[in-house]
């Protein structure tokens, strides 16, 4: 499953359910960048508390610490179309980041790149 993502990135967490209201499966992908100072999240975005179909994307800095931040990446319609935005992001992630001082620039350039254009 790995062989998709980045070098720099791994999958942390995937799961696979049916919510009680409803016979559509669901699915939830969380990936972690390799130092520890990022992780991803592709998720229903109901799970987030939005009235809205599809699914989320959004970037979690410095998780599990207290000056941890989420972002709102972008929201998709289908799983399949989140996840390749997430790899997107990934890559761009991997190609900006040069260590915990670049973090923020980092993920802003590629928040940028894999932002919803309006």
């Amino acid at each position: 499953m790995d062989a998709d993502v980045p070098p720099e990135w791994s999958t942390e967490e995937c799961r696979t359910y049916t919510p009680a209201d409803t016979e559509r499966e669901m699915q939830y992908r969380t990936y972690r960048h390799e130092s520890g100072d990022l992780r991803l999240k592709v998720a229903p975005a109901s799970l987030d508390g939005e009235d809205h179909p599809g699914y989320a994307l959004s970037a979690t800095s410095y998780p599990g610490l207290d000056l941890s931040e989420t972002i709102r990446i972008r929201t998709l319609l289908t799983f399949e179309r989140c996840d390749r935005i997430a790899r997107q992001f990934m890559a761009l992630f991997s190609a900006s980041y040069d260590g915990p001082g670049s973090l923020e620039d980092a993920l802003e350039y590629a928040h940028h790149r894999t932002r919803e254009h309006r």
